[in-house]
């Protein structure tokens, strides 16, 4: 029996992995990246495609005869004609769950690094200011705990939750606000947005991006938080108004941020963000929350999975 070919089309998404497995699956061909005039040319005889950010339309369905199986890896499924799809029966599968522990650890990771005011200290050392002091210590910028603060959570699905489990091991108190007003759980209090804003000393967004969550932070919210307060966006760029929060950092109504999500990815560079008055007060990384080696690791398992066991299936 011919092995059906695959086809990864934005391989480099996923940096260093090991593809071996899927070597042995099919006719694998592997493509770093793949503009939109490229698409068709590049699947036209594969029954499986495998894609993270390029999109899979109309127009390529098709032009694809052979195609069966769309693989994505990622969770979202938005970059996908779903639809479509199904009318042309095609299966599309994803990869869920396979990033909770990574971007929990990040959103940790960015939030440690404001509320400790690590730049600075980092800074202090380097510029030889500690070896000139008199003193063991220094105190030049202060510091609280995680300890007994309010820790607002917006968005409750997997991560969300496993976010409120780590905060509250740090003895953080811990509310929430559902997107969705679905995913709800007993161990946590729910809240309204508003009060969320108001009561929390940290809030870290982990909602997925859609009509509701659109800008659901703006200058108006903004005001409303704390002034030392820490938001972290660990969810979709576009949730929070980036304007907006380039305004706030820069009028000192918050007191950090930290984004691992941009509207735009990368982000231009007239981005307000880029240049705020105070850098020390945000903290951008470049999406990689998802993505530490464990976390890609599973990724290429999942994909593996989904087309094995769809091939068991026929």
């Amino acid at each position: 029996m011919e092995k059906p070919g695959i086809v990864f089309l934005d391989a480099e998404t996923l940096g260093n992995v090991n593809f071996g497995e899927l070597s042995g699956m099919g006719n694998f061909t592997v493509f770093n990246t793949t503009s939109k005039d490229k698409r068709i040319e590049r699947i036209k005889n594969a029954a499986v495609v495998i894609t993270n950010k390029v999109i899979m339309d109309r127009e390529l369905m098709d032009a694809s005869p052979t195609l069966k199986l769309i693989c994505i890896a990622a969770t979202g499924l938005n970059n996908v004609d779903l639809e479509y799809a199904k009318q042309k029966g095609i299966a599309v599968k994803n990869v869920s769950g396979y990033s909770t522990e990574s971007v929990v650890q990040h959103t940790f990771s960015m939030l440690f690094y404001l509320m400790g005011n690590l730049p600075y200290y980092a800074r202090y050392v380097a510029e030889g200011h500690y070896t000139r002091s008199r003193l063991f210590t220094h105190h030049g910028r202060s510091f609280h705990e995680l300890a007994g603060k309010r820790y607002g959570i917006i968005g409750f699905g997997t991560i969300g939750k496993r976010v409120a489990e780590i905060a509250t091991a740090f003895k953080a108190k811990v509310n929430y606000y559902s997107t969705s007003g679905k995913n709800m759980d007993t161990r946590f209090v729910h809240v309204p947005l508003d009060q969320l804003l108001t009561e929390s000393d940290i809030i870290s967004i982990h909602c997925p991006l859609n009509d509701v969550t659109r800008n659901l932070i703006g200058y108006e919210q903004l005001k409303k938080m704390k002034p030392e307060a820490v938001l972290i966006n660990a969810g979709r760029g576009g949730i929070v108004n980036e304007t907006d929060l380039a305004r706030a950092l820069n009028e000192q109504i918050i007191g950090a941020a930290g984004l691992d999500v941009m509207e735009k990815e990368p982000p231009e560079p007239s981005n307000p963000l880029l240049c705020v008055k105070f850098p020390e007060r945000l903290l951008i990384t470049p999406h990689i929350a998802w993505a530490s080696v464990e976390s890609r690791e599973r990724l290429v398992q999942g994909v593996i999975r989904n087309i094995k066991d769809f091939f068991e299936q026929q």
